[in-house]
This record gives structure tokens, sequence and C-alpha cells, in this order.
């Protein structure tokens, strides 16, 4: 299984945002299409990123959408994953 116990918050953040796109990120490191690495970069950013209450709030809002909002540091990454 892929998590990140020492960066739970952070992990569910950056899955969520995934998931509101229509991506697993599970999936995406298991196919290979996105290496462990990599989705530990993502996992970081969230983890030092300030907006976490607007985080919480849009993801409460929003069961999917076409982009991630503006303040989201992993919008471009996670954008770029879609197919």
């Amino acid at each position: 299984m892929i998590g990140y116990s020492e960066a739970p918050r952070a992990w569910g953040y950056t899955r969520g945002m995934a998931r509101v796109l229509g991506l697993s990120l599970t999936d995406a490191v298991v196919e290979g299409w996105l290496s462990r690495q990599e989705l530990g970069r993502l996992v970081d950013a969230c983890q030092t990123c300030d907006k976490t209450d607007d985080c919480t709030r849009w993801l409460a809002r929003n069961a999917s959408a076409e982009t991630l909002p503006g303040f989201c540091r992993n919008a471009p990454a996670l954008a770029a994953l879609k197919p």
C-alpha cells in the first residue's frame, strides 16, 4: 500500500486533489507512470503549504473538477498527469 505515515494530512490532501481530477495516485505509481519519488515530492510540497484551511474548504465543496484552485502548489503537476 502506498501512503505517507510521516505526513498523513499532506498525503490525504494530495490524494484528495488528485481524486477531484479523476486521478488515482496509487494506481499511477503501481502502473508506472508516476514514480514513488515524484509522488513523494508532491506530498512534500503539500506538507509545507500554508493553505490547508483553503484546501479543506475547497475539497469539501468539490467532488470533481476540471482544474484545481490556483493556491494548490501541486495543481500544475497533477494537471499534467491527467490523460
